[in-house]
Order: C-alpha cells, then structure tokens, then sequence
C-alpha cells in the first residue's frame, strides 16, 4: 500500500516580470511584421496607380495594353478614375496605425464599385456590358434600375459613394493610434481574458512539520474577516452574549409588479384634466405592497380639489383602495398611491442584514418594513418611547408583535433586555415561555396583569431613588457609570452599582383588560407612560378593537407613537391616529406609522416572520441559556408587592378611604342632594 505524505498548499506572490517580459517582444515583433505589411501594400498601390497612368498613354508596352482592356472591360470608363483610388487607397496603407490591410483593400473595391455604378446607372444600360460602367458596373445598376426605376438607384449609388469617401476621408484625417491598438481586436479580447483567468498566486507544497507563526498582519486579515455569526448556539456564561444567528430565519425574496406604470400616469392625467385640473407628472416610487405616482399640480390648484377626486381616480384606474398624500412630506408633490398586482415580501432576515440595523446605535431597534420607496424603516423603542399598535383581525397585527419582539431579541441579551409579556387570549405568545428574556411567565389573566402593572411602577420608583443616589439623569447615563465602575473596580471585585436591564411590556389585547377593569389599568398604564422612560421601562399596547373606550384620551395624549394596520372604517383610523386613512390600507402588514419624527403618517410594507422562525430562534435561545438561572418573579412576589402598593389604584379608583376631607365631603353632597366641584 502506498503512503502518501500530507502536504499543505503554501501561497507566494507570483513573479510576472518574465511573463510581461515575453509579452512585449512578442507584441514588438508583431508591430513589426505589421508595419512590413502595410508599406509592401502602399507601395503595390502606387505601382498600380503608375502603370494605368502609362498605359493611357500607351507606353507600357504589351503588358499595360491588357490591363487597360480588362480594365476597361470591368470598369468602363471608371478605369479612368482607378489611378486616383489607388493613390488613395497607397496613402491608406502608409498613414494608418491599427487597420489591416484588409480595410484598405475594401475602401479601394467599395470606392471603384460606386463609381463604376453610378457610371452605369448613367448609362442607362444603353449599351450593356461596353457601356460606362462596365461589366461591373451592369452588375451593380441592372438589379436596381428594375427594382427601383432610374431615380431611385441614382440616389442610392450616389449615397454609397458618398460613404465611401467620407470613410476614406476619415482613415486619412485621423491616422495616429496609440500603438497599444496595433493588436487585433481578438489578440485585445484573449490578453484581458488572460489576466482575468490567471492565477495570481503560486502553489508550492511544503512540509506540515516545518510550522511557522503567521505574521501579525495575517492574523488580523483573518480576524476580519470572520464577521459572520457561528450558527451553533454557544453556553451561556460569563460575559457571553447570547445573540441569534440570522440563518435561523428564512431569507426567500419577491419582486412587485406594479402593472404598466406609463398608462397609468397617462389616465391619472387624463382624469384630472378632466376637471381642469393640469398636473405634471414628477416621479413614480414603487414599493412592495403599493406604487406612489407623484406629481406637481399647476399653481392656484386646491389641495382638497385633488384629495376629493379619490374615487374618481380609483374608477378611472380600476384601483381600489387607493390612497392620496397631500402634500408628500419634505416635497411640493401630490402622491397617489394604487396597489401592486404582485406584492412583494418583506422578509425580517433582510431587514436585519441593512447596515441600519447590523451597525445602528439603536438601542431596542424595530424594523418595521419598507415604505413606498423600498427604504428600510427602522425605529427605536427607546426614543418613541412606547408604542401602540391597532387593527383588524388579520391585518397583520400579531406578526408586527413577534416582529418587534424579535428584532430587539436580536440586539439584545437577556443581562440588558427583560421582557413582560401578557396575554389574554392564550394563544398569541405561548410559544415565548422558554424565552430567557422573560422577566415573570407569559400572563394571562387581569389581575395578574394589574399585580404586574403595580410591580412595574414600584421598580420604577426604585429606580429614580437609585439614579437619583448615582446622580444619573437617565438609563443610558447609568450605564456608562457602571461600565466605567466596572472596568476601575475590575473582575475580581463586585460592583457597588447593580445591574439595570431595558425592561419592555407587550400587552396583546388591550381591550379584553379595558373592559374588566378598565379605569384602574388605564391609571397604571398613564403613570407608566408619563415616567417610565428615563428608567428603561417601556410599553407596547396592541388592540383590535380600536375604540375611545380601549384607546381613551389619556393614553393617546402619552403615547404618541402609533402604528395603524387596515380598520373597518374612518372612525377607527380617527381613534387611532387622529386623522383618515387607515381604513383605505390593504392588510396583510400594510401600516400606517405616526411618530414624533414624522409630520404625517409613513405607509410601510411590514417585515413578515413567520411563527416557525419565532420558535426557531426561542428554541435556539433557550438550548443556548440553559445551563445559565433564570432570574424571573414568581407569583409570590407580584401578589406581595400588590399587597404593599400604598393604595393609589389610577385614574378613578376607590383611594378616599384614607383621605381625612372624605367624610366631610360626602356629609356635604347628602345634604344638598347633589355634587360638583363648585359645592365641594
């Protein structure tokens, strides 16, 4: 048996002198042979041009008497104007750089071709092959003078000498090249195909035992570029990050398709010409779920002109529902915005792999989507600082939840992030129990959701007492104190401030609490949102039910970022963001999202993920921690908290026991049989 000795490839640069060497001998030489070519070929010119001078005047003896004949033969009387091409065609061969002889041959042939037919065309073929033209001549001219009548073939054999003296003209105007161009156009194309496929690099073998350290500069090449995330989950421990990789999501793509673009702008023009309205058309931005045609109507025209001819567009169209933005925020444009015939999927994995989301600063990214434009949105929960989220059943409001989720799971360990997560049907986040983020089990029922409520406002007061002791202003300043603290106070010793993680609640149906016990939620929820930000604490309320019983005013005025997904009617996108529109979106993740950033609603396609993904990555995530506690609170500890909460139960609650004007008060509204402030 034969035993064959391991080798490894070792890589050197490859020396290219001799080759560029070799290469340009074999050009020189080349360039050298060409120019040999191109004066035996002026000089034969010239000899030809001299010999027909003689035999006109019949003094090249016997020799210069038969090429006269044949020539006068094939050419007629054009032998008389051959002298003058081949002196043309001798100053072609001496003056040019990167043409072949065979350029000038075909100038000289097509140029004495031109003038022997037109010569016979004048002819007329009166006298057949003697004519003017020649043999050639009766050639050339015989086929078009029966074809296209005498005129016609006199304006064609006209045009082509024309050419062909323009072509001539050309070559002897500009016959300096560079002298790279002396190749062939085949000897160019095999030389760049050449240093396309060639190696750059030598491959030597060399012996496994002979192990050298690489240099530094290696080292950091291959750090560099080792950027991409090793899928197999690793144990959680000290100082590990547990962050997913992104092949556990799916990465299929889609393109829209949003009909003929051009006949659509040529009726939406039309149809507003129609009632004098003149536009001009701008731009078209087609999106994945919807196409926005922009344009700039004529001046003195009326915004509300525009927006009240909607379904007139969308009958003209045949587009329904469709939308229009007046005017495009940040430009003087008018948008309409008609569904594609093709919607295209955003998938979450590509929203993740945009440089906004890989390389932001945000804190809790949400990638949202794609508006109109195919931009990515992406947002931070730490600045909006709460959200809500509004629509229909099956408008894609549960998918934009596992989507919030997700992306700040993705940005986030459980050491900085701890999620609250309730839900009253069941069945929404279920799947999330294993989830090491989880700060206390997915809840399901109200009270527990009002234990949890108070939990969140005592923290909250905790908090403000600790930043309040640290002199930290907010959340993010007292993370730089403690990094800072930890890096004087180093591994061995423990940290004298404590460690405070972004802590964010996710409600998923808000309505089913607001109808049990909705003015004691609603308190809670305000005093949150009026104060929770500067100590991490976030909420994301989602409801499908969006009524001013569920979204009171209260809780609009203190959240002010909203995100509206397709409702049954005006009254509902009213509820939701203050204005119309929602009621025209097309479902399926088609948003309307209000932020203090924007002036005006931004329509966004929704990233989908699906809920085998949402298990993948919690499957992932868990394996990944499981060997790390869970720090999470029981249902002891919220029920004891609860019972030490100092009695303030929100906006409406039962708080007067305590309050010594109480009695007073109700002794003076028995008395009078009625109440108001004014009385009391």
């Amino acid at each position: 048996m034969a035993i064959f000795k391991k080798t490894k490839a070792k890589i050197r640069p490859k020396d290219k002198e001799k080759k560029n060497g070799l290469l340009a001998e074999t050009r020189k030489k080349h360039r050298g042979d060409a120019r040999a070519g191109r004066v035996i070929g002026g000089t034969a010119f010239f000899l030809f041009a001299v010999l027909l001078v003689f035999a006109f005047f019949q003094n090249a003896g016997s020799g210069g008497e038969l090429v006269l004949k044949i020539g006068r033969l094939l050419l007629g009387s054009a032998i008389f104007i051959l002298p003058f091409i081949c002196v043309l065609g001798g100053l072609l061969f001496f003056g040019m750089r990167s043409y072949s002889s065979k350029v000038a041959l075909a100038l000289a042939a097509g140029l004495t071709i031109s003038v022997a037919g037109l010569l016979g065309a004048l002819e007329e073929i009166r006298s057949g092959v003697e004519g003017m033209g020649g043999a050639v001549g009766f050639l050339v001219a015989f086929p078009l003078l029966t074809i296209f009548g005498f005129w016609v073939t006199l304006l064609i054999l006209a045009a082509g000498l024309a050419a062909t003296l323009v072509l001539f003209w050309q070559f002897l105007e500009h016959p300096e090249m560079e002298e790279d161009e002396d190749r062939s156009l085949a000897e160019k194309v095999q030389e760049h195909m050449r240093k396309i496929l060639e190696p750059k690099f030598d491959i030597e073998s060399v012996d496994p035992e002979s192990k050298q350290p690489a240099p530094a500069s290696e080292k950091e090449e291959k750090k560099e570029l080792a950027f991409f995330p090793v899928p197999a989950p690793k144990r959680a421990g000290a100082g590990s990050s547990l962050i997913p990789p992104l092949s556990l999501l799916d990465a299929g793509r889609s393109a829209p398709n949003a009909g003929d673009i051009k006949t659509y702008a040529a009726i939406m023009k039309k149809t507003l010409e129609n009632f004098d309205i003149d536009i001009e058309m701008a731009e078209v931005n087609v999106g994945p779920s919807v196409t926005q045609y922009a344009f700039k109507p004529a001046e003195g025209v009326k915004l509300s002109r525009i927006t009240g001819l909607a379904n007139d567009l969308a009958l003209a169209l045949a587009a329904h529902p469709l939308r229009i933005e007046a005017p495009i925020p940040g430009k003087s444009l008018v948008g309409v915005e008609i569904p594609n015939r093709i919607r295209a999927q955003v998938r979450l994995r590509f929203m993740m792999e945009e440089s906004k989301f890989a390389q932001g600063l945000q804190v809790l990214p949400i990638a949202l989507g794609r508006d109109v434009a195919g931009t990515p949105v992406i947002v931070d929960l730490s600045r909006m600082p709460h959200l809500m989220v509004a629509g229909a059943t099956g408008s894609g409001k549960t998918i934009a939840l596992n989507n919030i989720i997700l992306s700040m799971l993705y940005k986030q360990d459980p050491e900085n992030l701890r999620f609250i997560l309730v839900d009253p049907k069941r069945v929404e986040f279920s799947m999330y129990n294993d989830l090491p983020h989880l700060l206390a089990p997915v809840i399901h029922d109200t009270q527990e959701t009002i234990n949890i409520l108070k939990w969140l406002i005592k923290e909250m007061e905790r908090r403000f007492h600790l930043f309040s002791r640290t002199k930290a202003r907010d959340i993010a300043v007292y993370h730089a104190l403690y990094a800072e603290e930890q890096m004087k106070m180093g591994e061995e010793k423990e940290s004298l401030m404590e460690q405070i993680p972004y802590i964010v609640l996710v409600i998923d149906e808000l309505a089913d609490l607001m109808a049990s016990r909705g003015k004691e939620i609603e308190g809670f929820i305000v005093r949150l949102a009026q104060m929770s930000r500067a100590v991490g604490i976030h909420l994301v309320l989602a409801t499908q039910r969006p009524s001013v019983e569920v979204i009171t005013g209260l809780i609009k005025a203190n959240i002010t970022s909203r995100v509206a997904f397709q409702v049954a009617s005006q009254i509902d996108s009213r509820t939701i963001l203050d204005m119309a529109g929602a009621e025209k979106l097309l479902g399926e993740g088609d948003m309307l999202f209000l932020s203090a950033e924007f002036s005006k609603p931004k329509r966004i396609q929704g990233a989908y993920v699906s809920d085998k993904e949402v298990r993948r990555v919690i499957t992932w995530l868990a394996k990944a921690a499981e060997e790390k506690p869970r720090d999470m609170i029981s249902e002891e500890e919220l029920s004891q908290h609860a019972q030490s909460f100092d009695g303030w139960s929100g906006i409406g609650g039962e708080q007067g026991g305590d309050d010594p004007l109480y009695e007073e008060a109700k002794r003076i509204v028995m008395e009078a049989k009625k109440a108001s402030a004014s009385l009391l």
